[in-house]
């Protein structure tokens, strides 16, 4: 499909609901991709990428910005607490804040490093057991604690379950963030993202349809 029809499929959703198309931030998603894929979206001007993993972040990204420059990035996977510091010093934004104990690292971190990434608070709207994020009854009293940490709450995110209608996990987190007075919503995927931008999304995570279908390393 490609960055470009993605771009034109973004810009007829915003006219469909009379959205300004800088309104939503595309963020590329380029978890193992091989490199050339990535090299030619970053050559056709893109600046806006999400990685699922720390370490696989760590060994593409710091030669790419030596290379293109400045890129806004996004971490979209688990962050184990760990790998807080390394999370902090790479990324722009990290969107998958899910639980105190890391709330109260990156809150330390902060501190320690003088600055910290925007950070979006994951929701687990679907409640699944295999996944990450807060539960949706919780959140409220999540994000207070979480600012309460004196920490930069930029938005929310979710991941609906795969065999339900994702709109109505887009309203719900919608739901959540207009009551806590918070502007991001960090929903929709490759195919879905036309759906979430009709309920609000500030930013979309699109992998597949940009870059092809991704193939995971062996081993």
């Amino acid at each position: 499909m490609g960055l470009i029809e993605i771009e034109a499929r973004v810009q007829a959703a915003c006219e469909r609901v009379g959205r300004a198309r800088e309104s939503v931030t595309l963020i590329a998603v380029s978890k193992v991709q091989p490199l050339e894929r990535v090299e030619e979206v970053l050559q056709a001007g893109h600046r806006v990428f999400g990685e699922n993993r720390v370490q696989e972040a760590e060994g593409k990204w710091p030669a790419f910005q030596e290379k293109f420059g400045k890129v806004d990035l996004h971490l979209i996977g688990p962050l184990q607490t760990n790998k807080a510091r390394a999370a902090m010093e790479l990324f722009d934004t990290i969107q998958t804040l899910d639980r105190e104990k890391l709330a109260t690292t990156i809150a330390r971190l902060a501190q320690e490093m003088g600055e910290c990434p925007g950070l979006f608070i994951q929701v687990n709207t679907g409640e699944e057991d295999q996944k990450a994020g807060v539960l949706p009854r919780e959140a409220d009293g999540f994000i207070e604690m979480v600012r309460k940490l004196d920490l930069p709450v930029k938005g929310l995110m979710c991941i609906p379950p795969v065999e339900e209608e994702p709109s109505l996990h887009f309203a719900l987190l919608r739901k959540i963030a207009e009551r806590n007075g918070i502007s991001g919503l960090s929903m929709g995927m490759s195919s879905d993202f036309e759906t979430a931008i009709g309920l609000g999304a500030t930013h979309i995570r699109v992998g597949s349809a940009i870059f092809g279908e991704r193939t995971a390393p062996h081993g």
